[in-house]
């Protein structure tokens, strides 16, 4: 299967004191991004930085429609995202955990070097299924019962649809070269945010299918 052409709508950034962009999340109105020792919250409409919350945030950020989840070493904090308050911690699936997406009660996390993505339980941690790529795996989001996942691999990068059940491939856009994909979210409708890793950038994607005219 050959990949499309990924189509980037615009960037936002480079962000002061931002040295890197990690992992995304999408709560309606502002687009979270981890950039290493915090949450920053994103107005797409102006790309205007509104506030942070210090927390530690290296990987995948998530949201669940109330509160914000965030890859913190090896555990997956839960966080308040209007005080920035730590409500919960769970362990982390063992093995360089990248990716974070919430979908239909549970949280889905994508492993780098591993080149999986687990499907956990957001109270216990508890891996209740994986699926396996043949690529690294970095960022991780679902949109319209579908799942799509970023992939980094010798300055290469992929925007991936996939089966669920069995991680097959099932459409692929490629990112122009040497633009890589850390951080993966939906907005739900024409849009993916896409982290830029050491780029310090974010970009927004157009996604297949969505065009308005």
């Amino acid at each position: 299967m050959k990949p499309r052409t990924a189509e980037i709508i615009c960037e936002y950034g480079p962000f002061p004191g931002v040295d890197g962009v990690h992992g995304v999340s999408y709560d309606g109105r502002q687009v979270w991004f981890a950039s290493g020792d915090r949450l920053n919250a994103l107005n797409p409409a102006t790309g205007q930085t509104l506030r942070s919350i210090q927390v530690p945030a290296h990987a995948g950020t998530a949201f669940d429609g109330q509160h914000l989840f965030q890859i913190a070493e090896d555990s997956i904090q839960k966080l308040d995202p209007d005080t920035g308050r730590v409500l919960a911690t769970i362990p982390a699936p063992d093995g360089g955990n990248s990716g974070l997406a919430w979908a239909e009660g549970t949280l889905w996390v994508g492993q780098y070097q591993n080149r999986k993505i687990h499907r956990v339980d957001p109270e216990t941690g508890k891996i209740l299924n994986t699926i396996e790529s043949n690529r690294f795996v970095t960022g991780v989001t679902w949109v319209d019962h579908e799942l799509w996942h970023g992939t980094w691999e010798d300055e290469e990068s992929e925007l991936r649809r996939v089966d669920a059940q069995t991680g097959e491939v099932l459409e692929r856009l490629a990112m122009p070269s040497g633009t890589g994909v850390s951080g993966l979210e939906s907005d739900g409708d024409t849009r993916f945010f896409c982290g830029g890793g050491s780029s310090g950038k974010l970009r927004v994607v157009r996604r297949p299918g969505s065009r308005r005219e």
